[in-house]
């Protein structure tokens, strides 16, 4: 038995779920719960909890293994499991990534194995902006037309890394030749089955994808901006305001995600993610 409770937070997206300390380790039967709320709701909010680095690790440990991010300058010293999201400064230096992405996306989508989800600790936030927006894809997915959705689960999208950030990051430092080998461009189902409750999500982002497979750079741009235009409606959406201590896990399988503008020069903003590794996307017809 589970002592978890869930709160729904919108009709579609989001949960909030009561009875947690991730400072000690969490019971089997509540890594369950959670997993089964991330499947069916993509996004978990945990309220109050005050964990160092070696606790946040080991409780994402539990939902499975860790990825190290491309980006290794920007993990924590001594932690190279922590992604850290700042847009602090200190010894002239920025602690972590900073101007985050302001486009929705799934984390890692580029991988051939692109990751199962992330855990996000809030450390410090700022009083106006800076919230997190997330939408439910199989909930927009769900509301298709019927012939759009016949037309999504013949294709692939080729996810190229290299391409979005040559484009999006000339205020980050150019990646490595061997940071690029790591990242070639893959194709992934546009449609994908989540693994735990077999539900139907669409698998697109406002970035890295390049194009529908047999589809022009052009036009494969003009029908996702179509068809991310209604799958961001409010409906499907969920904005989290940041207080420290939440933790939000989120199913990278089944939803997207992106930051909200923030004053970035006058404010601060400090944020510790673990990614879990996942596995490659797949579409099963469910009779």
């Amino acid at each position: 038995m589970t002592a978890i409770t869930f709160t729904d937070l919108t009709a579609h997206i989001g949960a909030e779920a009561q009875g947690l300390d991730l400072s000690r380790p969490v019971a089997d039967a509540d890594i369950a719960a959670l997993e089964h709320a991330l499947a069916d709701r993509a996004v978990v909010l945990i309220r109050g909890q005050d964990i160092s680095p070696e606790q946040h690790i080991a409780f994402s440990r539990q939902l499975g293994s860790l990825e190290d991010h491309v980006l290794s300058n920007f993990c924590l010293p001594g932690h190279k499991e922590i992604f850290v999201v700042s847009n602090i400064i200190e010894n002239g230096k920025h602690i972590g990534a900073f101007g985050g992405s302001k486009q929705y996306h799934s984390d890692l989508a580029y991988l051939d194995e692109p990751s199962m989800g992330s855990v996000f600790h809030c450390l410090e936030c700022t009083e106006e902006g800076g919230e997190t927006s997330f939408v439910s894809m199989s909930a927009a997915y769900a509301a298709l037309p019927e012939d759009r959705k016949l037309w999504l689960q013949g294709k692939r999208a080729v996810f190229d890394y290299v391409w979005y950030y040559e484009q999006a990051h000339r205020d980050r430092p150019a990646l490595t030749a061997e940071q690029k080998a790591k990242v070639p461009p893959i194709a992934h189902p546009v449609v994908r089955s989540h693994p735990v409750n077999g539900r139907p999500s669409l698998f697109l982002s406002e970035v890295w994808i390049r194009r529908f497979e047999g589809v022009d750079d052009a036009e494969s741009q003009k029908v996702l901006a179509e068809i991310l235009e209604f799958a961001t409606g409010p409906e499907f959406t969920y904005v989290h305001k940041w207080a420290p201590g939440d933790v939000i896990i989120w199913d990278n399988r089944n939803s997207m995600h992106k930051a909200c503008p923030f004053d970035e020069k006058g404010s601060r903003r400090r944020m510790h993610r673990t990614t879990v590794a996942g596995t490659r996307p797949f579409f099963e017809v469910v009779a």
